[in-house]
């Protein structure tokens, strides 16, 4: 039974030295994803009745697909957390990122058979199946580099955010006091003078909400200006730590291959 298990465990976890079955697994199960992606985006199509079977059955195969391998990630969960006892490593896992993923990926399929629900709360459920797009950053290290990047830069984009912020909420005030006299029906309070900030300061101009008194505009162009400014700071902040990261997987690389390499005359070590 444990040959069986860590045969199990080296198909469906995802390294570098996979087996072929684990690589014959890893294409299995992003191409489902990416099936699963495609009838997600299917569903908002008014498509034949047939085309809508054929839907709801990969569906229902995917869903039985994903709990097996669910099931089968718990159960192996323990030679993934050696260091742990079979317990403790399950719920480590359960309680992992990808692992609520999974679950909450299958979740839909599983609540209308447990309890009665609106078929209006169902649709609403179908939705989290966009959930199983992330399972493809198991195969992929795009993800990982962004929670590394976000992680890294967290105190200068929360100052930054926050700053951004803070004139949204001191510009909405200020917006609704000049406005709110000129046309009460469209500056009704500060929040909506902080819908106007929101799109005046990302630079979006819905142009549902602007302002028509001559101190307003004046405001309005300044505050503009500030958000081409101030908005772009944590864009800077997100590009300069992708560089960092990026500069780190180069040298992480180079000092990986500089292993099979002897230090002092440069030559190949077999």
């Amino acid at each position: 039974m444990q040959k069986i298990k860590r045969r199990i465990f080296e198909t469906i976890e995802v390294s570098e030295d996979s087996t072929t079955a684990g690589k014959i697994f890893d294409v299995f199960l992003i191409s489902l994803i990416l099936i699963n992606i495609m009838m997600v985006i299917g569903d908002t199509f008014n498509l034949p009745e047939n085309i809508k079977t054929v839907s709801r059955c990969l569906d229902v195969i995917s869903v039985i697909i994903f709990t097996i391998e669910y099931l089968l990630r718990v159960w192996t969960s323990d030679m993934l957390y050696p260091q742990y006892g079979k317990v403790k490593s399950r719920l480590r896992y359960i309680f992992s990122f990808m692992a609520l993923i999974d679950l909450l990926a299958v979740l839909p399929f599983y609540i209308p058979l447990l309890m009665r629900i609106d078929l209006r709360v169902l649709r609403i459920l179908r939705i989290i199946r966009l959930l199983r797009i992330f399972k493809v950053n198991r195969y992929t290290n795009a993800l990982n580099t962004v929670g590394a990047v976000l992680k890294n830069k967290a105190n200068q984009l929360v100052s930054s955010m926050f700053i951004v912020a803070l004139l949204m909420v001191i510009s909405s005030i200020i917006m609704y006091n000049v406005e709110n006299p000129a046309q009460p029906e469209v500056f009704k309070n500060a929040f909506s003078g902080l819908w106007w900030a929101v799109s005046t300061f990302t630079t979006v101009g819905y142009g549902d909400i602007y302002p028509i008194t001559t101190c307003g505009k004046v405001i309005s162009a300044i505050i503009a200006l500030l958000g081409i400014g101030l908005v772009a700071v944590p864009t800077g902040i997100i590009s300069a730590g992708f560089m960092e990261e990026m500069g780190h997987e180069k040298e992480d690389d180079k000092d990986e291959s500089n292993k099979h390499y002897c230090p002092y005359c440069g030559k190949k070590i077999d």
